[in-house]
């Protein structure tokens, strides 16, 4: 007996489909997504190189000691607490906000000392801050 053989179909994926489905997902990805950048601040520090500033005749200078202790115009604080310090500060100034202040601080001082006598001069409304550095090429160093 012989058997008729069944033709073999053969079968195929059509791809056209899934490759349409794909560029579709893609397209819609693209448009979807936001690309954020991100911004990286580069910054140059300004260099101290012009000579002293206008002297002032009635000016409060704070100085700022390794220790972290101040003194206003060459007297000592008690303490180092801020409400002690601002107390200080509105005593010399008789309230008046408007005289400038300048921060004479160590080299070795904590960055903490300093900003605690800039949030107390703030704090009392003073604006007028400067902060003493020195010339590096004149000093030798």
């Amino acid at each position: 007996m012989s058997f008729a053989r069944r033709r073999r179909t053969e079968t195929e994926i059509n791809l056209t489909p899934l490759i349409d489905v794909v560029f579709l997902l893609l397209i819609f990805f693209m448009v979807s997504t936001t690309f954020t950048k991100e911004t990286h601040l580069a910054i140059e520090l300004p260099e101290a190189s012009s000579d002293a500033s206008r002297v002032v005749d009635r000016q409060i200078e704070l100085i700022v000691d390794k220790a972290g202790r101040y003194a206003i115009n060459e007297v000592a604080l008690v303490n180092s607490r801020i409400e002690t310090l601002k107390a200080a500060i509105t005593q010399v100034s008789n309230g008046d906000t408007a005289m400038p202040l300048v921060i004479t601080a160590d080299a070795a001082t904590s960055h903490q000392a300093v900003v605690t006598a800039m949030d107390a001069a703030s704090q009392l409304g003073f604006v007028h801050l400067s902060i003493t550095t020195r010339n590096k090429s004149r000093d030798g160093d």
